[in-house]
């Protein structure tokens, strides 16, 4: 299985707005709830155990963080717990988000 592929923000909010994105946040849940992506689904590194996550096999699954690491460690993680199809991170994660001008919630970080 070949590595995550790096996507950028512009990318991601096409994908999310057609609906073809499963978009996995891997920060803690005090980071999650100071902001988030519209969309996004939690489930913090520090918790994440791949035999028990429910990813849909409809859409792309789409991994970030604040900035770029913590999602390559959940997609490691992932792979080396059988996950085979196509994984996505979010280059420069959530910071990179807002700095393009994409939407957050429940505001600015």
């Amino acid at each position: 299985m070949p590595d995550p592929e790096m996507i950028e923000s512009q990318v991601l909010a096409d994908w999310l707005a057609d609906g073809s994105a499963y978009l996995v946040d891997v920060r803690e849940e005090t980071e999650f709830a100071q902001a988030r992506i519209p969309g996004s689904h939690l489930v913090p590194l520090s918790a994440l155990d791949p035999t028990a996550m429910s990813l849909p096999d409809d859409r792309k699954i789409v991994l970030h963080c604040r900035s770029g690491v913590r999602c390559g460690q959940a997609a490691q993680r992932l792979i080396a717990a059988g996950e085979n199809r196509p994984l996505y991170r979010l280059a420069g994660g959530i910071m990179a988000w807002a700095q393009q001008g994409h939407p957050i919630e429940p505001g600015d970080i």
